[in-house]
């Protein structure tokens, strides 16, 4: 019996573990990214205002960074520049996942238990009293503003550091033909809202509409709704972006005789 096919929709460069976690659970991942990380480097005109950020680390009470590949690219320019870190700075990050990247660069960061997206993070003691602190927020370019926005109405002053840019990846037909039309999926695992805008292009392109029924599994009531907005009919939210939890909840989708 063919094992169900499930669509990973993460970036190349972190699809691995989570195929493999598929895998394992017997069922089939089948890799489309959905989003293309393209780090912020000369000549781009942005990579001026990101480098003066990243000189004036030792400026700020605060440094936020917002995903894994923020840290990961954001933490090999501050190597450049700071051979030692500034001292006196407040590290923070969105989801554990972000911290723990954190943590592999030496630096214990303070995150939310609660969630994992902005106003998880705003919910913090050590953001709630923001008079008079600079705070750096470490991020993709085109991020949504509710940090930003609700740490200046706080009292802080607050610069972003835009780090790389999310774009949908170059398919050609035959690409998306083969992988989401040709055989059917049992689910779509989408761990952003950008991806869910991505995969809805996609399918207005390449008149896929019979996806919008494919189950999607989000790793949060936001990117659910999004999703929901945008004309999916059946919605999975799992506990978290984790591949442990989006495995999780796919599983709880899938008949078990069905897997091999």
């Amino acid at each position: 019996m063919a094992k169900p096919r499930v669509l990973v929709t993460r970036p190349h460069h972190q699809a691995h573990d989570q195929t493999a976690l598929l895998s394992r659970l017997g069922l089939e991942p089948v890799s489309l990214p959905l989003l293309e990380i393209s780090p912020i480097c000369e000549p781009d005109p942005a990579f001026a205002p990101l480098k003066s950020s990243i000189l004036d680390l030792d400026h700020y009470h605060k440094v936020i960074f917002i995903s894994a590949n923020a840290v990961t690219i954001g933490m090999d320019l501050i190597d450049q520049y700071w051979p030692q870190l500034p001292l006196a700075i407040d590290w923070l990050a969105i989801g554990h996942q972000t911290a723990l990247k954190l943590a592999t660069y030496g630096i214990t960061a303070s995150h939310s238990s609660a969630g994992y997206d902005s106003e998880a993070l705003l919910s913090l003691p050590l953001l709630q009293n923001m008079q008079h602190q600079k705070v750096l927020i470490m991020r993709g370019a085109g991020g949504r503003e509710t940090l930003a926005a609700q740490l200046r109405l706080r009292g802080a002053q607050v610069d972003c550091a835009n780090l790389y840019h999310r774009r949908l990846p170059l398919y050609t037909y035959e690409q998306i033909m083969g992988t989401i039309k040709d055989k059917p999926l049992a689910a779509a695992l989408l761990t952003s809202g950008d991806a869910v805008h991505n995969l809805t292009q996609l399918i207005n392109e390449h008149a896929l509409s019979a996806l919008k029924h494919t189950t999607l599994v989000v790793p949060s009531a936001r990117v659910a709704r999004i999703a929901a907005e945008l004309g999916y009919t059946r919605i999975m939210t799992a506990n978290g972006p984790d591949n442990q939890a989006m495995a999780e909840t796919v599983l709880s989708t899938i008949d078990m005789d069905d897997r091999t």
